[in-house]
């Protein structure tokens, strides 16, 4: 095999594995303050709001895992996201911001409140926002 084939394959792996690295380890590349996704039970049930339906065989968990982890803890807030630098991370990984770009999208134009979105979930109203301590 010539020299030049040699180095240009080696440096297609690297290139590959750089790929596959990103994509299996997407975790180690945040950086930053963390965000978290909010979500704040709102005292009235009545009115506009995007309807979460969690019964859909497991889609709901794989979709709206930070909105569904800030449901189920005891303060509101879901686990920690740290945005990845370059934003290289963006690409790979579900943020929370993805979650709150769904709900904006597909939510009534009154469930919309400025950077709030009012999703309804269990009967219960939630305004949900990404917040940055």
């Amino acid at each position: 095999m010539r020299p030049a084939t040699r180095t240009f394959l080696a440096a297609v792996l690297v290139v590959l594995v750089g790929l596959l690295a990103l994509g299996a380890l997407p975790s180690y590349l945040g950086a930053g303050d963390p965000y978290y996704l909010e979500a704040t039970p709102v005292a009235e049930a009545d009115g506009p709001a995007y309807e979460l339906n969690a019964t859909e065989g497991g889609v709901a968990e794989r979709r709206f895992q930070y909105f569904l982890s800030a449901v189920e803890s005891s303060d509101g807030r879901s686990e920690a996201y740290r945005r990845g630098s370059y934003g290289l991370k963006e690409e790979f990984t579900h943020s929370p911001f993805d979650e709150l770009a769904t709900f904006r999208e597909f939510a009534p134009p009154d469930a919309v409140d400025g950077d709030a979105v009012l999703v309804r979930y269990n009967d219960t109203r939630y305004r949900v926002t990404v917040v940055h301590p």
